[in-house]
């Protein structure tokens, strides 16, 4: 089991000294003499789970350097417990002003000092798990709004790329296998196309029973937006395929791609979404619908916008349901 890793900075080579002796069983540790040098060492790659910070220290005090330290957006989330023998409330108030998480009074217990790194550690732990968790539902940058404001505020994205995809008798094939086992495939298929998405600057927006939808050009302004989802698509097909030359069960699906603008926003308070609205949504859904089996549908905003050499084939007019009639075009993977 790898051990946490712990960075003590300290001029005083007695604390170091005590600290390291008193801790060495249960952490990895790194000592600096000075703030300077503690800043040297957080520019490598091995960043450490939890920082002991003295206060007084000769150049560049505790409270100067943690909010360097705080500063970084690298570092930012390393917890900072500080060494001191001051125990004014404006010693503590200017600690926890500079963001420092905690406080540990010298002459040191080992006991305190035991529990309350072992507390501290374990809190930064969780909140790597949430924050893990969140980049599941919802993009960095939503995240980072969330965290910073409490609340996203709803964005239009005029040059954005929306897929579905849905798969071919699903209603035939769920009547037939057992709960557990149509979550198993459905969880085994969409994984694969989350890091299909990952791979090609998409992200996933959500799943409705067997439907997938994902959209390109939400996090960034992506001039490559249909051809990165349309490539999404191609990558989805190819490894339905692959999978069905192995798999007793045999997935095939139709996939629809629009182009065009949207609203991205927060859904819900509690058991909130990142979802995206619109007529164009509407607009690739009904496309899907449309498709052509074990192909990328889409349309001719879309095909404008396509800058990759395919193969492109005519579907023809399609009367889309409540948006009239479209030309759709479909491509489909080399194989």
């Amino acid at each position: 089991m790898k051990l946490p890793s712990l960075l003590i900075v300290d001029d005083a080579a007695e604390n170091l000294q005590i600290l390291s002796e008193l801790l060495r069983d249960f952490y990895k540790i790194k000592v600096a003499k000075s703030g300077e040098k503690a800043l040297e060492i957080l520019e490598g790659a091995d960043l450490p789970d939890l920082i002991l910070l003295d206060v007084i220290m000769p150049g560049m005090s505790g409270f100067e350097l943690c909010e360097k330290i705080k500063s970084n957006a690298r570092l930012a989330n390393i917890p900072v417990i500080f060494l001191t023998s001051l125990n004014e409330v404006k010693d503590e108030t200017q600690g926890f002003r500079s963001g420092g998480a905690d406080f540990i009074t010298k002459p040191f217990n080992p006991d305190i000092v035991k529990a309350r790194i072992k507390t501290h550690i374990e809190l930064a732990s969780e909140k790597r798990k949430s924050e893990e968790l969140l980049r599941v539902l919802l993009p960095d940058k939503v995240i980072s709004q969330l965290m910073e404001h409490g609340k996203y505020v709803p964005v239009k994205h005029d040059a954005v790329s929306i897929l579905f995809c849905d798969f071919v008798g699903f209603t035939a094939i769920s009547s037939v296998l057992s709960p557990e086992k149509l979550i198993e495939e459905l969880s085994d298929v969409f994984t694969e196309f989350d890091e299909i998405c990952g791979r090609n600057n998409v992200v996933r927006i959500k799943t409705i029973g067997d439907a997938y939808m994902a959209a390109s050009g939400l996090t960034m302004d992506d001039p490559n937006h249909a051809d990165n989802l349309v490539q999404t698509g191609l990558e989805f097909i190819e490894f339905l395929h692959k999978r069905n030359e192995e798999s007793e069960l045999k997935w095939r699906c139709r996939i629809g791609v629009h182009s065009g603008s949207v609203i991205a926003g927060i859904v819900g308070k509690t058991r909130f979404i990142y979802d995206v609205v619109g007529d164009d949504v509407n607009i690739a859904a009904r496309v899907e619908s449309n498709g052509k089996e074990m192909a990328v549908s889409f349309t001719d905003d879309t095909r404008n916008m396509l800058k990759s050499n395919l193969d492109v084939y005519e579907l023809g007019n399609v009367n889309l349901k409540g948006k009239g009639e479209r030309k759709l075009f479909f491509v489909e993977p080399l194989r």
